[in-house]
């Protein structure tokens, strides 16, 4: 799970760096204020759970956590969920998606990180048998 935890956490970092230069360069002149305001939405959700994911990996190196391993997993469903839908939502002009289809995913996104960042607290209070870091 360790490797997962990296390899996503790269691929979600990395992406989030090619989606904030396409959404700056490309997407600027095709999408509205709010849109856009959406869009890098997504990008900073997706930036700060990548580096969740990643410190899930250095934690999980050192010792075994059911919770840690559970946050990392809701940590890329959420990033899959709520970001992803607001790149879809952004778009919606662009893509002719229907907002219908899109909309309910974003709260559950949300849920996922929620419960992910729960994991992590509950790992927190019920402590660690050695020095983690």
């Amino acid at each position: 799970m360790q490797k997962v935890f990296l390899v996503s956490a790269s691929l979600a970092g990395l992406t989030a760096v090619i989606l904030g230069a396409f959404g700056a360069h490309a997407l600027r002149d095709h999408l509205s204020v709010s849109e856009l305001a959406m869009w890098e939405k997504g990008i900073q959700y997706q930036i700060y759970h990548a580096l969740a994911m990643f410190m899930c990996y250095l934690y999980l190196r050192k010792e075994s956590s059911t919770y840690i391993r559970n946050a990392g997993i809701c940590f890329i469903l959420g990033i899959l969920f709520f970001s992803g839908s607001l790149y879809l939502l952004a778009t919606r002009q662009l893509t002719n998606i229907p907002v219908q289809i899109i909309g309910p995913i974003t709260p559950l996104g949300g849920f996922f990180f929620i419960v992910g960042w729960g994991c992590v607290l509950v790992q927190a209070i019920k402590g660690s048998k050695t020095e983690v870091l």
